[in-house]
């Protein structure tokens, strides 16, 4: 059947307005495309998704109440099936900067469902039959709490199925390396000066239980956001919804995300508030930092290559320079620091969209659009970047081990072991003088062996100098 190319009219509370002939969408949702050209960006279609779900698992809940009839719910169901399954996506156009408690973001999933029910029945789109954007798809709901309970949905979904697999996937890459790097010692430094030495899976160890803990703060964010609001309606009385709704419609979002949902404790404060929402960002936001201090890491104990510390050897994966022939850059260490600055900036809008007179107001909080988005823009870009990173640096990342060995006899910071020997003045001494002379701790040492100024015996003194004896707990005496 050809398609329609005649706009349409469609009614709301507020009038007639004119819609596009195939748009799925109706007059409530018209007025937002008008009212809000902003950024030209809608609402992430991961929230447009979990509004299908959510739609169909109210529907379900009134069908089970007896507050909708069993046909009207069915329908309403089939027709939530294909947004949730992102096949009506183009039909959601509203922006992020929009109303801010949703409102013009669920009355275009109202409408939606509306007119996609109309089609399935065999009737024209706008003809609100057989089932009412209000009446019916609505029921039981104001924006006021299905806005807040998608976006939390959205987030849990998406941490669940997408970060914390990744997380647990570089979690396990980084623990390979230590283990397989545990017997390569190199020079420990601090405050970016030479310290005592370390082995390499040593650092890696640490680096894998950042990621560890990662996938700890990510459960932290799941259990944040799996309180729902829904059942609040609008203000958090529950005003036109039956008492049994809220657990209902968790219960059923549960069984088909997998997810462990759960109704809000309180609802003023799931609706008045987007607390969980910056608690989630702020897990999200220390991940980053953890990523930022990884990638740095590396990129820096892989600078070279000859010039630099070049203790790792970085995988060549594409020319560094368009002028320096031969040049090669940390590039997927570059595109994990800036994920991480992205992420931080991310966290920033979520908190202050939080904050008391600005988001949340009195009894509802009014830029939850803008903090769905950052949101969902950060749990994804984690999840991507970890997955970049493991496949294109740390699958090929190796170890240059001769120059990790030269680096740790050229540094002062050997004589360490010997403070508790010779006295840690006496270390001390030896240390200057070696930086003075451009000599070794140990050539430094032997001189003072020779001249009979240090008591020591050589065997001894190799004993203590052995660098791997550095890197575990003990005093060499």
């Amino acid at each position: 059947m050809a398609k329609q190319t005649k706009p349409r009219i469609e009614k709301d509370s507020m009038g007639e307005m004119t819609v596009p002939a195939d748009a799925l969408y109706g007059a409530s949702t018209q007025r937002a495309v008008l009212n809000f050209p902003v950024s030209g960006r809608p609402v992430p279609a991961e929230v447009i998704h979990a509004f299908g779900l959510l739609k169909s698992a109210c529907a379900d809940a009134n069908k089970s109440l007896k507050t909708l009839k069993p046909a009207v719910a069915n329908i309403i169901m089939q027709a939530c099936a294909e947004v949730a399954q992102g096949k009506l996506d183009e039909h959601f156009p509203v922006d992020i900067f929009q109303t801010g408690s949703g409102t013009s973001t669920n009355m275009n999933a109202n409408e939606v469902i509306a007119n996609r029910c109309s089609q399935l029945a065999g009737k024209p789109i706008g003809s609100k039959d057989p089932v009412h954007p209000n009446d019916h798809v609505n029921y039981g709901q104001s924006s006021n709490d299905t806005f807040p309970t998608a976006m939390n949905v959205a987030a849990v979904v998406l941490l669940k199925t997408q970060l914390r697999p990744a997380l647990q996937r570089l979690q396990k890459a980084l623990a390979a390396k230590a283990r397989k790097w545990d017997k390569i010692v190199k020079i420990g430094r601090t405050h970016l000066q030479d310290a005592t030495p370390i082995r390499l899976g040593q650092e890696f160890s640490g680096y894998a239980a950042q990621v560890a803990y990662a996938v700890e703060r990510t459960d932290m964010a799941i259990t944040a956001l799996s309180e729902l609001a829904i059942g609040g309606t609008a203000v958090g009385t529950g005003l036109n919804t039956h008492p049994k709704f809220a657990g209902l419609v968790c219960k059923k979002l549960s069984a088909v995300t997998g997810c462990r949902f759960r109704e809000a404790r309180n609802h003023f404060e799931a609706q008045a508030t987007r607390d969980c929402v910056v608690e989630a960002s702020g897990q999200l936001k220390t991940i980053a930092v953890s990523f930022s201090k990884i990638a740095h890491d590396i990129r820096w104990l892989g600078s070279g290559p000859r010039c630099g510390l070049g203790e790792l050897i970085l995988p060549a994966i594409q020319p560094g320079s368009s002028i320096m022939p031969g040049k090669v850059n940390p590039v997927i260490c570059e595109s994990m620091v800036q994920v991480a600055c992205q992420v931080i900036g991310n966290d920033a809008a979520i908190t202050t969209g939080a904050l008391g007179g600005i988001g949340s107001l009195i009894d509802l909080n009014v830029a939850m659009p803008m903090m769905a988005d950052n949101l969902v823009t950060s749990i994804k870009l984690l999840a991507s970047v970890s997955d970049v990173f493991r496949v294109n640096l740390l699958d090929g990342l190796e170890v240059d081990r001769k120059r990790c060995k030269e680096l740790i006899e050229e540094s002062l910071a050997m004589c360490t072991s010997l403070a508790p020997v010779i006295g840690y003045d006496n270390a001390a001494a030896i240390a200057k003088q070696a930086h003075k002379e451009g000599k070794t701790v140990r050539q430094v040492t032997l001189e003072k062996i020779d001249a009979g100024t240090v008591k020591l015996d050589k065997k001894k003194l190799n004993a203590l100098l052995d660098p791997m004896s550095m890197t575990k707990p003990g005093v060499k005496e």
